[in-house]
């Protein structure tokens, strides 16, 4: 099925009323029901455990259930779907990674693959509530490389060219842009090997037919601890805090390779004003809250609320960011 035939179906499911709820009545107090979140993470993965622990400590500052809808699938693209055309009345919200949803907006207005644009503008079609978290990625490589630091790496891919390889869980995505903007920084060429997901790729990376690959951390912390598997560096801003030994590419000179699992809260768009700013001040509220802050951490996430206008600047600057990696590789989706 092409992907113009694939959405196409998807917007006629879930704006034709698979997701319809019946509209706020007059004097109602928001929220008189439950608000669900539709999560476009897959059930289990990093993202899905944050997406529940926010839910948890959002219920009780909103006095409703908020519910987890895992609607994964075409790149965050079914999900944002979903919420973009539902009725703008604040009961149903989008979680999602933006650094994702950002690099499927330059792919749409690209038209790669015959897909056409998106059926949806991730700026025009979304009210930004709050950011909710980052989740470090790492640079992590196969116990069989013998060196230690990124310096050495970087020397045997320069002496090898072409001969390292770098997995990632799909063409197109997050992890195999990292991998381009790797080679970009580095000056380096390694062979990027696309996998059917991150779990596809890790038994690859642990017996050394796989070179390197960046990933999101919490999942690897035992590999790393374990030895069965080597961190180089993380590619965010500071070090991750659970495991605070590993130093940023910042550090290690290489600043422009940064690239992190980044997480918002977002509402279709005309979502009233009033609705936007109370989920806002309720969202920072939950996201302080010291036990779902330790738990976060202890997972290698970092909590990170904001009033609307961060969430906003921080999707404009992934979208340019990732816009220029894209273009300058000339990646075309497949």
């Amino acid at each position: 099925m092409g992907r113009r035939i694939f959405m196409a179906a998807v917007l006629a499911l879930y704006g034709g009323g698979a997701f319809a709820q019946a509209p706020q009545n007059a004097g109602e107090v928001y929220p008189a029901r439950p608000i669900r979140l539709v999560n476009s993470l897959s059930a289990g993965s990093a993202g899905d455990r944050l997406a529940r622990q926010f839910a948890d400590a959002l219920s009780p500052r909103v006095n409703q259930k908020v519910l987890v809808d895992n609607r994964p699938g075409d790149g965050g693209n079914i999900a944002a779907v979903a919420v973009a055309k539902a009725p703008a009345d604040g009961y149903l919200l989008l979680f999602s990674s933006t650094a994702s949803l950002a690099i499927q907006m330059t792919y749409g207005n690209l038209g790669n693959s015959g897909g056409g644009t998106l059926p949806y503008d991730l700026r025009r079609d979304f009210a930004p509530i709050s950011t909710v978290a980052q989740i470090p990625n790492g640079f992590f490589v196969t116990p069989v490389f013998t060196g230690d630091s990124l310096q050495a790496l970087v020397k045997e891919a320069k002496a090898q060219p072409g001969k390292l390889t770098c997995a990632s869980s799909g063409v197109g995505g997050l992890l195999h842009l990292t991998c381009k903007l790797f080679k970009k920084s580095a000056g380096v060429d390694v062979l990027h090997v696309a996998y059917k997901g991150s779990t596809a790729f890790l038994p690859e990376l642990v017996s050394g037919r796989i070179t390197l690959a960046f990933d999101n951390v919490p999942v690897y912390v035992p590999l790393v601890n374990a030895g069965k598997l080597k961190i180089l560096a993380v590619t965010s801003q500071k070090r991750a805090s659970v495991l605070p030994f590993v130093p940023t590419t910042a550090e290690l000179g290489m600043p422009q390779l940064e690239s992190v699992g980044l997480f918002g809260l977002l509402a279709p768009a005309r979502t009233p004003e009033a609705v936007v700013k109370m989920l806002s001040s309720a969202s920072v509220a939950a996201l302080r809250q010291p036990a779902l802050r330790a738990q976060a951490q202890k997972e290698g996430v970092e909590p990170d609320g904001s009033v609307p206008d961060g969430l906003r600047r921080q999707i404009d600057n992934e979208i340019n960011k990732w816009a220029r990696v894209i273009k300058d590789a000339n990646i075309g989706r497949e």
